[in-house]
């Protein structure tokens, strides 16, 4: 195995670094990433216990509540207490210090809305391409891509709420355990680690862009081949910020990108 390989692999399966100094490793430990996201995790939970049946539900925390419902597990608090478990775990078997600097919070919140600007670039130039062929509203389409399962008749904190979910409870899902599960397999069907590598980060794009819409879940929006593109660039560019950059900063531009849609 090659350093590189061996480098990839770690990266995907750590995506927090070992113990080396600088902000671009100290971003991605665990434990960094749990204190950068936990307003996330706090906002959304409370919203949801607040807002009752009119908080708007994230279609992958409802998918990680009901397999954990049909384990036999259906406390309310545990899928919280589980994410929070999970990245101390990471943390722990990783040898990474139990130190953390606020300056490096500072600076991935600023990291988060730089690529959080860049994506909605990249929705708005897909947007403009297809509009060259297909004279439908599909800018606008674009732009509303990421926040799914948000109902449009819903309250603004309703809403607030559903994008910080989605930047949290998506990336949990998708990156932070379907990602290396599904490089292991390519890994034990004989694929090299960069090959690995790829094949996780395409076919987990190819089910994020699926998962948000009605035929896999309640909250979903028709199939339509031009926001399937972009969600899949869109599950992409997470992929790689997890890869590289860590959950922390993949969930908070995912969910900074899904605020900026409804704002600008």
């Amino acid at each position: 195995m090659t350093s590189k390989n061996k480098a990839s692999q770690t990266r995907l399966l750590n995506a927090g670094g070992r113990a080396e100094a600088g902000y671009w490793s100290e971003s991605r430990r665990p434990l960094t990433c749990l204190v950068f996201v936990s307003p996330l995790l706090v906002i959304y939970e409370a919203a949801l216990v607040a807002l009752g049946p009119a908080a708007v539900r994230n279609g992958a925390e409802a998918w990680l509540r009901s397999l954990l419902e049909y384990a036999g597990f259906s406390q309310y608090l545990l899928l919280p207490a589980l994410t929070c478990f999970l990245l101390l775990g990471m943390h722990h078997i990783g040898h990474h210090p139990w130190r953390l600097k606020m300056s490096c919070l500072v600076l991935m919140g600023l990291e988060c809305v730089f690529y959080a600007g860049l994506l909605l670039l990249l929705a708005r130039w897909q947007g403009a391409l297809l509009t060259e062929w297909r004279p439908t509203a599909v800018l606008a389409a674009f732009e509303t891509a990421a926040p799914a399962a948000v109902a449009t008749g819903s309250s603004g904190g309703a809403r607030l709420a559903g994008f910080l979910g989605a930047g949290l409870y998506e990336e949990l899902l998708f990156r932070l355990m379907l990602l290396p599960a599904l490089a292991a397999l390519a890994k034990a069907a004989g694929a090299s680690n960069a090959v690995s590598l790829a094949v996780a980060v395409v076919v987990g794009s190819v089910l994020f862009s699926l998962a948000h819409y009605d035929f896999a879940t309640s909250g979903g929006e028709p199939f339509d081949w031009g926001t399937f593109v972009f969600r899949f660039s869109a599950g992409v560019s997470f992929s790689l910020l997890y890869v590289y950059r860590g959950f922390g900063v993949a969930a908070g531009a995912h969910a900074m990108y899904d605020v900026l849609v409804v704002s600008v």
